[in-house]
Parts: structure tokens; sequence; C-alpha cells
């Protein structure tokens, strides 16, 4: 079981079986959403995923023009919280917001043609300049 929590510890969760992927997002509204370089994110299968408290506590975004960019996050702290997704099946959890190790390290760099220009990109992971195929 991997368990996660924001900033405040108001909100928690915990998320069970194996990761299906982890990803850095360069696009810019992963950009702007976390004010950092790239979003890093854990992607699971929405059936081992649950708030363990604060649900009420979080509060959505959803990104005009966007069809599954929604920003999830805290109501007191802002701390960045899962995005569940019922449409895909999946939650996409900030891999910030983890207290425990996932058990997996990022598979690709996505979104790259739109990467910050003051970020030099030097890990070994694959580069994509949108969504890797598949």
């Amino acid at each position: 079981m991997t368990e996660g929590s924001c900033l405040c510890g108001g909100i928690g969760y915990e998320v069970t079986g194996t990761p299906v992927r982890m990803m850095y997002c360069h696009c810019s509204r992963c950009r702007l959403g976390r004010a950092a370089a790239h979003a890093s994110n854990v992607f699971y299968k929405l059936d081992g995923f649950r708030w363990v408290r604060g649900a009420d506590r979080v509060t959505e975004y959803k990104v005009p023009d966007a069809r599954f960019h929604t920003a999830a996050f805290c109501s007191r702290c802002g701390g960045k919280v899962p995005r569940p997704s019922i449409e895909r099946g999946l939650v996409t959890v900030p891999a910030g917001s983890l207290d425990t190790d996932p058990g997996i390290r990022a598979q690709a760099h996505i979104f790259v043609a739109y990467k910050a220009a003051w970020f030099d990109i030097t890990g070994p992971e694959p580069r994509f300049a949108e969504m890797p195929p598949g």
C-alpha cells in the first residue's frame, strides 16, 4: 500500500496495487498548476484508491478547454492531491504528495515540446514531444 497526504495533513489517501506508470509532464497546464518545471505524476487504477481523511477538503479546478486536466488541492493548505477520473478509470497521484515510496520511477518525460526554456532535462528517461505512442 502507498500512502500520501497534503501539506497540512488534513487530507490523507492510500492506493493499493501496482502503479500503472509514472511520468514527468512538461505541458504548460502542469507547469502552471504546480508552479514548477514539470509535474511528477504516478498513475494507479481507480479501484485501488481511497481517501482516508479529509475528502471534504478536496477542492477541484477544471481547466477550461481541457478534456482531462483538473487540478485538485486541499482547501486549507493548497497542497496538491490525487485526481480520480471515473472516465479514464485511473487516479493521477502527484508524486510530491506521497508519504511512502510507490516502488516505481519515472518512465518518460512527456510534452517536452512545451517545457520551460530555463529547465534542462538531464535524466535518462525517454522524451516525447507530446504523449508517447500507445
